[in-house]
């Protein structure tokens, strides 16, 4: 059983030792439900689902190894080989074969960083000779620096959590409608896109003016929130291009109307965009990991 563990989600697949995906379960007890209600019952209610009988060797990642989860994962620290992900795993003193992968950590006093969950997706679409630049957008959205099939460096934004402080918490309540179509491809996203890219150290006065400029008759509210995401996903995109070189080839893990979003402003910034599901990534680096760390048991 592979098991993706988020901080509101839980997702599990019964797996072949393929890594053929034989069921799915999937439900709201993420950790911050199991804060309370506990974590071995959730994963028991879900093996049930999947008609899986237990002991079964179960493999984990994500927020189940936060120091608020289930059992801590420590950090693995950069330089990382992905296809070692496995001899960090940590196993769990429950019913069954259960282990938790760790995630990764950035240990630079200047840069510090850190990642749990990404790790396992990155080891999903990386061989062990890979290097190049990945995106993986969402609430905290990861660049990563791949050589050989080792993380380097990676830099994290909180893009997605600032939209959503921003549109809800902030005088631009009053500029942003949210939902529905509000945030897809078109000139409001462009020019929030384009105003980011060309002033990205202002991204304060360009928030404001998004107010200022409806209240003065040259914007409609129902171009605010559009106009907000360009600005966000476009001061994210000019700092990653300042870290990590110019345009060039990027493989975009995502998935939905935020992938097709981020992938119109990675093109729109000139880079040669590979989009690859995240979901699957995530699958295939837990199946990765599990024939890593069980080998011929696994395969058995």
């Amino acid at each position: 059983m592979a098991v993706d563990w988020g901080t509101s989600s839980f997702r599990s697949w019964l797996m072949a030792a393929d890594g053929t995906v034989l069921a799915e379960s999937r439900g709201p007890e993420g950790m911050l439900h199991c804060a309370t209600s506990g974590f071995a019952p959730v994963l028991r209610d879900h093996l049930g689902k999947l008609g899986a009988a237990a002991p079964l060797q179960v493999l984990i990642c994500g927020m189940a190894g936060a120091k608020q989860g289930w059992v801590e994962a420590p950090y693995l620290k950069t330089p990382t080989r992905l296809d070692a992900l496995h001899e960090g795993a940590i196993q769990v003193d429950t019913q069954g074969d259960v282990r938790i992968l760790p995630g990764v950590a950035q240990a630079l006093a200047g840069e510090p960083d850190v990642m749990r969950g990404e790790e396992t997706q990155l080891l999903g679409i990386s061989d062990a000779d890979f290097t190049g630049l990945v995106c993986i957008p969402g609430t905290h959205s990861k660049w990563v620096r791949i050589e050989n099939g080792t993380v380097v460096a990676f830099t994290t934004y909180m893009t997605g959590e600032l939209f959503s402080v921003i549109a809800q918490h902030s005088i631009l309540t009053h500029a942003v409608e949210t939902g529905g179509a509000a945030t897809q491809d078109g000139a409001p996203f462009r020019d929030g896109l384009a105003t980011a890219q060309a002033a990205p150290r202002g991204l304060t006065t360009s928030l404001f003016r998004l107010r200022a400029a409806q209240l003065l008759g040259f914007e409609q509210r129902a171009d605010g929130a559009a106009r907000l995401s360009g600005l966000l996903i476009g001061s994210e995109i000019a700092d990653a291009m300042q870290r990590f070189g110019a345009a060039g080839q990027l493989r975009l893990l995502a998935a939905g109307s935020l992938g097709a979003l981020y992938e119109a402003a990675l093109k729109a910034c000139g880079f040669d965009v590979i989009m690859i599901d995240a979901e699957q990534a995530s699958r295939r680096g837990l199946a990765r990991a599990a024939i890593h760390l069980w080998g011929a048991q696994f395969a058995s």
